[in-house]
């Protein structure tokens, strides 16, 4: 164990998470936590969490809103709060983690850095029989894997692609961590924010704009997607301005994020 959170967002689909679930069980070094951010899922889900509850070797932890729409900042934002350590991983309930993934990311952490990796995706023909067999172990040569090129996992030359930069952009909430002094110090996640589509890259803005450097990596923190249709696209171009509007003013706080919550 170590003193890492893992937190994971969800929202009604058991099935993904159950396999999320059960890699992290898998991991080499577990996290010292569990928190599971679920946007208002129903009872199907909440056995999913209730299983993991008693088989786990570490604390899993339910945070829960009612199903109003789609607020993943906020319930993202409840979950940090509730971390009882001084590093989050974030992810998302809809990928199978390598087995080597926390590990991977605490050998990655330093300060004034947050991590964004990627992650290879598996077919949605493949997705029946991951659920009925709780198949948890891929590589870059499984079948059905898309963007195999980040399902490679080559720890001694992961260093010779890692990339610091002062840009926000291509920075997703599947594969995401940071230290929780950072987050506060940039109030989380946007609350206005409602609807699916770039915040998490309005909050990297704000990293960035408190000089915290966005590290891009590769070779480590391999994750597998459980491809799925495209959300509602109906907030998208309203979150891509308010992302241009944090880069160009330069804004390092959020009115209405964490401290809210």
């Amino acid at each position: 164990m170590s003193e890492v959170s893992l937190i994971i967002s969800t929202y009604n689909w058991p099935e993904a998470l159950k396999v999320c679930l059960l890699s992290i069980e898998k991991q080499t070094v577990l996290p010292a936590e569990v928190i599971i951010a679920d946007d208002g899922s129903g009872p199907a889900t909440l056995a999913v969490i209730e299983e993991a509850k008693r088989k786990f070797r570490v604390p899993v932890y339910h945070v829960w809103h009612k199903d109003i729409g789609f607020r993943k900042t906020i319930i993202l934002n409840k979950a940090v709060k509730q971390s009882s350590t001084p590093y989050i991983i974030q992810i998302d309930g809809d990928v199978i983690l390598d087995k080597h993934f926390v590990e991977d990311h605490i050998s990655l952490r330093e300060p004034d850095v947050f991590i964004r990796g990627t992650r290879a995706h598996i077919a949605q023909n493949q997705l029946s029989g991951i659920y009925q067999s709780g198949r948890i172990n891929f590589s870059f040569l499984s079948s059905g894997i898309i963007n195999r090129f980040n399902a490679i996992r080559l720890p001694l030359f992961s260093f010779l692609f890692e990339k610091k930069s002062s840009n926000s952009e291509r920075v997703r909430g599947s594969n995401l961590a940071y230290w929780k002094s950072d987050f506060i110090l940039v109030n989380g996640y946007n609350n206005n924010l409602t609807g699916w589509g770039h915040e998490d890259e309005e909050l990297a803005a704000r990293f960035v704009n408190n000089n915290i450097l966005k590290k891009a990596i590769k070779f480590k923190a391999v994750q597998f997607h459980l491809s799925h249709g495209q959300l509602s696209w109906a907030s998208e171009s309203e979150h891509a301005q308010e992302v241009k509007h944090t880069v160009q003013m330069k804004l390092k706080h959020c009115i209405n994020g964490y401290e809210q919550s």
